[in-house]
């Protein structure tokens, strides 16, 4: 009776070790999951979602092709998002959340405040790329409830006073020789669109005359006719015309228009919508010369190069210069804090390492700021080139994008466009 009763004792011993190692076996083979909200129907957006996916993809593939994370494979959870209204915005993030993400990863909400307030009590990091000075506002007023959510790029006021000196940087470098002194503004009326003129309004004031605003020109979306801007911008002249909109297509609808009935010797810059791939091709030749600019895009330095190329070859045709980078870093970030903290489940602990972490990304230098929850720009937060993001301003070349601006990453030289 003794010998059976230690046997049985011995035998569920065993049984027991044998149930946790296929416990924690089974723990350790579940994945680890990056809830994705991405546009995927809509009237904006959706181009930049979809290069958002694009690029988180490619890094999940990647990573796991290497083991994964902590030997567990990644998965991607991807919900269309409703980002135009509050609602969706909600039901968007709070699917993610009851669907056992580990993290979240969105390119941008059109609406932040709603995502942001589901996401908070969570606890589940949440990095994003909204470019929004309301992201930062909202973090400075509860840094304890916002804790979790992380804006990768930098406010969009930085497109404004980076314009300004992007304008100052090219005359004294012999680059351009402006016809006079004039910036002539189109805005939209979007709370985006607004910051950005009121930053460049504000910038053209502090150079004290160098630069001043001549004329400002509202437009609503959707633009049906481009003709009477420009009119109005041929009336003021000026030597620096923005167009600060960010609707691909809209913007493509400008070009086209544009080239028929330029203004002489004018430079034009085109507020961030040519990143999205479908502005070459709807411009079809027209937007060749003009400029534009991201305060988060991919560089076409070594890393840059690389991943554009294994990028291009995995999704044939344009490609867009910002968010396929984004979603590829955020991805990297993530990985990077999970294996510090060893417990993808331990959402504070992650929290706490996205916000220390510095890593180097096709999109530039990731870390921080303690004060906003959000990134480092270069050179309008910091004169170090590798302490920050490069704010980029690219060229139309030969119908391809070229950065010609910030000189340490520039591909190549500013060159005249076709109407001077």
């Amino acid at each position: 009776m003794f010998t059976l009763s230690k046997r049985n004792l011995v035998l569920g011993a065993a049984s027991a070790v044998v149930a946790s190692c296929m416990t924690v076996m089974a723990a350790s083979a579940e994945n680890i999951i990056i809830g994705v909200p991405a546009a995927q129907s809509g009237p904006v957006g959706v181009a930049d979602h979809q290069d958002w996916t694009n690029g988180l993809m490619m890094a999940i593939e990647e990573i796991n092709a290497d083991g994964g994370v902590l030997g567990r494979q990644l998965e991607a959870k991807i919900i269309d998002l409703d980002m135009l209204t509050p609602e969706g915005n909600v039901a968007g993030i709070q699917t993610l959340i009851e669907g056992g993400s580990h993290a979240i990863a969105s390119a941008f909400t059109i609406i932040p405040p709603p995502a942001m307030d589901t996401a908070a009590p969570s606890g589940i990091p949440y990095l994003h790329g909204n470019t929004s000075s309301l992201n930062v506002d909202l973090f400075q007023g509860d840094p304890e409830k916002y804790k979790n959510i992380f804006q990768l790029d930098v406010p969009e006021k930085y497109y404004g006073s980076g314009y300004v000196k992007f304008l100052q940087d090219m005359v004294a470098s012999g680059q351009w020789e402006p016809k006079n002194n004039k910036i002539h503004i189109v805005q939209g009326q979007i709370s985006y669109t607004q910051l950005i003129s009121q930053a460049t309004q504000e910038a053209a004031a502090a150079t004290n005359g160098e630069w001043e605003i001549a004329a400002i020109t509202d437009i609503q979306f959707p633009v049906q006719d481009w003709a009477p801007v420009i009119r109005a911008l041929q009336d003021t002249d000026a030597a620096a015309i923005m167009i600060d909109h960010w609707v691909a297509a809209e913007l493509a609808a400008f070009a086209q228009q544009y080239a028929f009935d330029p203004v002489p010797d004018s430079l034009v810059y085109l507020q961030y919508g040519p990143s999205q791939p479908e502005f070459l091709d709807l411009a079809q030749g027209a937007g060749e010369g003009m400029i534009w600019g991201t305060v988060y895009g991919v560089y076409a330095d070594e890393m840059g190069a690389a991943f554009r190329e294994k990028y291009r070859a995995k999704y044939p045709g344009t490609m867009g210069m910002v968010y396929t980078g984004g979603g590829y870093d955020a991805v990297q970030i993530l990985k990077q804090a999970w294996e510090q903290v060893g417990d993808p489940d331990d959402f504070a602990a992650v929290g706490d390492a996205i916000r220390a972490i510095e890593y180097r990304g096709v999109n530039g230098f990731y870390t921080f700021d303690p004060e906003t929850n959000s990134g480092i720009s270069y050179p309008n937060m910091t004169d170090d080139p590798e302490a920050g993001q490069a704010h980029l301003f690219f060229q139309v070349q030969d119908n391809e994008h070229r950065i010609i601006a910030p000189s340490p990453f520039a591909e190549v030289d500013f060159v005249a466009p076709p109407w001077w």
